[in-house]
């Protein structure tokens, strides 16, 4: 069953009236269901409950003594079965985030969510068997019928945990207390992040309205804003200290029954990449800190004017930065211009979005903040969410979910358990589409004032991307080993917030002690424990792929297209060897990063 996955929570998303940029786009979901209430959605429900009480008297107890053929309607099943579950999650899911303050809304969405997780159960004996079988015998059922064999590379990834499973009993408990463990504080957290308030000059505004005035012209606007935020975050520091001190427990304890060697050790394993390979590119970043941020944020200063930068300036624009608000149908010829220039086959999967209702767009009161894409499930197509409000960077916002849902269209061919791409893939198709599009723009500047503002926006878009995420994931690494000698105090998760801010940000910048609880409203350390390295991971990629591209590789659109299309059923060393790249050499993450230090070069110059 697909997730619901937080795309970045970008620090620039903008506020405002929405008829200030065109008619924006909503949702309609009907593609899913044609309500809360439809027939469609209720024979669903029943379907699941059946399917998989069905599947569990064929199957339990007897993988390891059938035949390929039977072994081959046993995953098909399972695939049916999930692709149910899929499309009744993330229905109910999209609806809770388009009003996640709904209470309706809030309880339909929990309602699905133990209905399936209880019809789920059925299935939990299923990995637990397949990890059970010897890898000769596994081999020999694969060998023995084509259509089976095209399941390898699930059967890898889900045995890949073989080493760490428990009990069949644990296992089983483990998923039926998940509704009252993990899921119930990731919910806790998205219900009051949505509901949170801020205060700006008398004004009142949520979490989105609020993060936007952090990019106003006027610095006492940023920095009532950075008033505002601070003094919410640590109100409510004691509620956000014990979700993460809460859910670091769990996880600790789940890791340690299982024998996990590391925190990070099941992230490493979902995305299948080697742990090698993060500490590599973990180890060049920072590296890089001085030569990249320090070193930018440095010229910023500079720009502003001043010896040093507070730290509501981080996004702060340039002076004098054209503040002309882009139209949704400007964006919309923007985004698609740049994929068209590339390949018409990525504009025309791309145009599918707009003219179809796959988009949600407009920033309204309870939505999550944010973007992303969601896959839904491979029979039907993905939605994107945005929170559009104008800016150059909510155009790279489109781009970037386009991209993403480009990549979903594609890789829906593989078919539900095979099309999920791992997360340090799945940035590719999204960094990529934001690449095209940042060269058109830069491309069609009409002189070097416009094509310095545009190179210090993608300069910071890739310093969010690369530099943040990778300070995040190791304050997440040391949040972990804290709290693994004990409960933190909010002061302690702050000190360690403050200290990889500073060494990522570095020391032209004042720090005020209260940015210490401006770790509580990222998503990602909540829902998807280091999740935020495959940002820096993707972007690395695509930096490297796209030099590729520039160098003029013959046939490189087909072998893009051959790549997306593959989703999850090939490793990231046999996507990239087509087109010369190898994530795992020590040269690989440099070369990326050394695309970033060229452009605060040609910033310097200008």
């Amino acid at each position: 069953m697909q997730s619901l996955p937080f795309e970045i929570l970008r620090d620039v998303s903008a506020s405002g009236a929405a008829g200030e940029f065109g008619d924006l786009p909503e949702w309609d979901l009907t593609d899913l269901y044609k309500d809360q209430n439809a027939p469609a959605l209720r024979s669903d429900l029943k379907t699941l409950t059946t399917q998989a009480t069905q599947f569990a008297k064929d199957f339990e107890g007897k993988l390891a003594d059938i035949s390929a053929e039977l072994f081959l309607d046993a995953i098909q099943r399972y695939e049916s079965i999930q692709t149910t579950a899929g499309r009744i999650m993330s229905f109910a899911g999209l609806r809770y985030y388009q009003k996640t303050t709904d209470p309706d809304r809030a309880a339909f969405l929990a309602d699905m969510q133990d209905h399936v997780t209880e019809a789920s159960a059925h299935l939990v004996f299923y990995s637990l068997e397949l990890n059970s079988l010897e890898d000769n015998h596994l081999e020999k059922l694969l060998a023995q019928n084509a259509t089976l064999s095209k399941y390898g590379p699930f059967f890898d990834r889900l045995r890949a945990m073989k080493p760490y499973q428990l009990s069949d009993d644990l296992e089983k408990f483990l998923h039926d207390q998940s509704v009252v463990g993990a899921t119930a504080w990731n919910r806790l957290f998205d219900e009051t992040m949505a509901a949170l308030a801020f205060d700006v000059d008398g004004e009142t505004m949520g979490l989105e309205a609020t993060l936007n005035q952090l990019t106003d012209q006027n610095a006492e606007k940023r920095k009532q804003a950075y008033g505002a935020l601070a003094a919410t975050f640590e109100t409510n520091l004691p509620l956000f200290s014990r979700i993460s001190n809460t859910l670091i427990k769990e996880k600790e304890i789940e890791d340690k029954w299982r024998g996990l060697p590391s925190p990070q050790s099941s992230r490493h394993l979902a995305n299948h990449v080697e742990p090698e390979v993060v500490d590599a590119l973990k180890t060049a970043v920072k590296t890089a800190y001085p030569d990249i941020s320090h070193r930018y944020y440095a010229i910023k200063a500079k720009w502003l004017g001043v010896d040093k930068l507070d730290i509501w300036d981080r996004n702060a624009p340039l002076p004098h930065k054209d503040e002309t608000q882009i139209v949704w149908s400007d964006a919309k010829d923007i985004v698609l211009g740049a994929y068209g220039d590339f390949d018409p086959q990525l504009s025309d999967l791309a145009s599918k979005f707009f003219d179809k209702g796959w988009i949600d767009a407009p920033v309204k009161e309870g939505k999550a903040p944010g973007a992303f894409a969601h896959p839904t499930v491979t029979t039907v197509h993905p939605y994107v969410m945005l929170n559009y409000m104008g800016k150059t960077r909510d155009v790279m916002t489109l781009a970037h979910e386009l991209g993403h849902g480009v990549h979903q269209v594609l890789a829906a061919g593989q078919g539900e358990l095979l099309a999920s791409t791992p997360l340090t893939l799945a940035e590719t198709a999204s960094v990529f589409g934001e690449m095209l599009t940042f060269k058109k723009l830069l491309a069609d500047a009409p002189d070097k004032a416009t094509r310095k503002i545009l190179l210090a926006g993608k300069v910071e878009d890739m310093i969010n991307t690369v530099v943040r995420q990778i300070a995040f994931y190791d304050f997440e690494c040391k949040l972990h080993d804290a709290r693994a000698q004990g409960e933190l105090k909010s002061s302690e998760i702050n000190a360690i917030w403050l200290e990889c801010q500073k060494e990522s940000l570095g020391p032209i910048f004042n720090y005020p002690e209260n940015y210490g609880a401006f770790w509580t409203y990222i998503p990602h350390f909540i829902h998807s424990p280091f999740y935020v390295y495959a940002y820096a991971f993707g972007d690395g990629l695509v930096n490297a792929l796209y030099a590729v591209y520039e160098s003029g590789k013959p046939d490189f659109q087909k072998l893009y297209f051959d790549m997306l299309s593959a989703g999850g059923s090939k490793h990231h060393k046999d996507l990239l060897a087509p087109f010369g790249l190898d994530a795992s050499s020590p040269d690989f993450w440099g070369e990326g990063l050394s695309l970033i230090s060229s452009m605060i070069d040609e910033i310097e110059t200008l």
